[in-house]
């Protein structure tokens, strides 16, 4: 089995209806903290609340735990065409992840299929 090098998590999922919010940052920064390349993607209506900046309510407080993986080098990317569904403005993310077109994402799916390279949905 190869080493693997980088890692590519997709976020869909809704974030206070699911753990998938809670179980992509704490694999994000596993992987991180083991010196591998992390890049999350947060795609899909519901996907893209997780990089909305002032989720200060409800548990766990997800904006902290997003900077926290920001500050370890994760890198998140958002979905603009997921983003322009609910009205979310690149201005309304956390510090740090940046809004990309949906055929950059496309383009991530193949990229992220060499040697040593994991794709996981959650």
């Amino acid at each position: 089995m190869p080493e693997v090098k980088r890692v590519l998590l997709l976020l869909k999922n809704m974030v206070y209806e699911s753990t998938s919010p809670l179980e992509t940052l704490r694999f994000a920064k596993y992987y991180r903290k083991k010196g591998l390349d992390v890049m999350v993607i947060l795609w899909g209506p519901m996907g893209v609340v997780l990089g909305k900046a002032g989720k200060h309510r409800g548990a766990p407080v997800y904006d902290e735990k997003v900077m926290e993986c920001i500050e370890h080098g994760v890198v998140f990317k958002c979905c603009q065409l997921a983003a322009d569904i609910i009205g979310l403005e690149e201005a309304e993310l956390i510090p740090g992840i940046e809004m990309i077109e949906s055929h950059v994402v496309a383009e991530l799916f193949l990229e992220y299929q060499g040697e040593g390279e994991l794709i996981i949905s959650l």
